[in-house]
C-alpha cells in the first residue's frame, strides 16, 4: 500500500519582532471612517485575551516571500535527506505575492513557485512549480494537491511551501492590522510504500462557499478618510469570519476524520491555522461536540500565534515545523501518532487533513 509521507520539514521565522506596545501609538479608524483615537493600553489587553496575540513577525526590508519560501525549503530539503533535484512538484501557495515592502506593487509573474525553484537551484525541467492561491488553507490545500497527483501516478515527490508578507499589505488605520505577521513553512512530501504501517495521509475534505461568504476578507483602500489609497490593504470582516468558521470547520473537521475510520480518542494533536485563538479554541471545542465530547483534552492544540501571529498560509506548517522538531515544549510527535490539519480563510475557503505519522 502506497501512502503520501511528510519526509522533511522546515520554517523561516523573520527577525523583526513587533510587540503590542508598538501599535500604542496607532490612530485606528472604523470602516466608516470614524476615528477611535489614540489606542490605549486596554484596547491593546482585550485584543490580547482575544486573540492570543502578544508579538508578531516582521520580513526585514528587501527579504520577499519567495526568500522566505526558499528558506524553509532548503531545510525542508536537508531534514528529508532528499536531492532537491528529486522533486517532481514544487507548490507554494501564497495571497499577495511578492513584495519588496510595504505598498509596493505585488509580483507574481513569473509565478513564486518558479522564483523558489530558481533560489533552490533545481535543474530538473521535470520538477513543475506551480502557485496556489487558495486563502489561508493555501498550504493545505497544497498538500492535498500533491496527494491527488501521487494517486493519479502523475507525481511521487513534492515540496509544498506556504510562505507570505502581510505586513506589506496592514493598513496602518485598520485596528486587524495587529493580527497579520510573516513568515514561511515548508514539507517534503513522498509516495512510499508503507507495508502494513497504517501511516501516511489518510484522509481530507474540503469545503468552499463563495456567496455573500466571498467578501468576508478581501482587498480594500485605508480606514483612514483623509487618507485615500487605492485598493491595497487586506481587510477583513471579523465576526462574519469568526461566525463562518464556528459553523462549518467543526463540520469538515468532523468529516474528515470519520473518513479516515478513527475514533477522536485516538487524535493525538490538531494543527490548526494560527487565526485567532479563541476562536481556534471554539472550533475545536465544537469539533469534539460533535462527539458529544463536553471536555477538549488540554494538550490537543499546539499553538504559536502568542509569538507569531497570523502567517495566514505559514502558520500550519510553520507550526508543524516547531513541534516536528521538538521547539515547542509540551508537545512532542511520535511514531504512529493520529494528528489533524485543519484551516479556514479567504474564499471563503475550508480544509482538513488526517495524518498518521510515520
Amino acid at each position: 500500500m502506497y501512502r503520501s509521507i511528510i519526509t522533511g520539514s522546515g520554517s523561516c521565522i523573520p527577525d523583526i519582532v513587533v510587540r503590542n506596545n508598538h501599535f500604542l501609538a496607532s490612530d485606528f479608524h472604523s470602516e466608516d471612517g470614524v476615528s477611535s483615537g489614540r489606542t490605549s493600553p486596554e484596547v491593546v489587553e482585550k485584543f490580547s485575551k482575544i486573540t492570543g496575540i502578544l508579538e508578531r513577525r516582521y520580513a526585514t526590508k528587501g527579504l520577499s516571500a519567495s526568500q522566505m519560501a526558499a528558506r524553509a525549503a532548503e531545510l525542508a530539503i536537508a531534514d528529508s535527506g532528499m536531492s532537491r533535484d528529486s522533486f517532481d512538484q514544487l507548490i507554494v501557495a501564497h495571497n499577495f505575492g511578492d513584495m519588496a515592502d510595504c505598498h509596493s506593487y505585488p509580483a507574481i509573474v513569473p509565478s513564486l513557485a518558479s522564483r523558489v525553484k530558481n533560489l533552490l537551484g533545481i535543474s530538473n525541467p521535470a520538477c513543475i512549480p506551480y502557485d496556489l492561491i487558495f486563502g489561508c488553507p493555501g498550504w493545505l490545500q497544497g498538500m492535498i494537491h500533491a496527494d491527488a497527483f501521487f494517486k493519479a501516478g502523475i507525481a511521487k515527490t513534492a515540496l509544498i511551501i506556504g510562505t507570505e508578507t502581510l505586513s506589506r499589505v496592514l493598513d496602518p488605520h485598520d485596528r486587524d492590522s495587529m493580527i497579520f505577521s510573516d513568515g514561511a513553512g515548508a514539507i517534503t512530501l513522498e509516495y512510499r510504500d508503507i507495508g502494513d504501517r497504517n501511516s501516511g495521509l489518510l484522509s481530507s475534505s474540503v469545503r468552499s462557499d463563495a456567496g455573500e461568504e466571498a467578501g468576508f476578507i478581501y482587498v480594500g483602500c485605508t480606514q483612514h478618510p483623509a487618507k485615500g489609497s487605492n485598493p491595497q490593504y487586506i481587510k477583513m470582516k471579523g465576526r462574519k469570519v469568526y461566525e463562518y468558521a464556528l459553523r462549518h470547520v467543526p463540520t469538515a473537521m468532523k468529516e474528515c476524520l470519520d473518513k479516515s475510520g478513527n475514533p477522536i480518542e485516538d487524535l493525538k494533536a490538531i494543527f490548526i491555522h494560527q487565526a485567532n485563538e479563541k476562536m481556534d479554541e471554539a472550533i475545536v471545542k465544537g469539533f469534539y461536540a460533535l462527539y458529544g465530547i463536553t471536555e477538549v483534552p488540554t494538550t490537543i492544540m499546539p499553538m504559536c500565534i502568542q509569538w507569531l501571529g497570523n502567517s495566514s498560509v505559514a502558520t500550519i506548517p510553520t507550526l508543524f515545523d516547531l513541534v516536528r522538531t521538538s521547539q515547542l515544549p509540551g508537545f512532542e510527535l511520535g511514531s504512529g501518532d493520529l494528528i489533524m490539519f485543519a484551516s479556514v480563510g479567504a474564499g471563503m475557503n475550508i480544509n482538513a487533513v488526517c495524518y498518521r505519522c510515520e
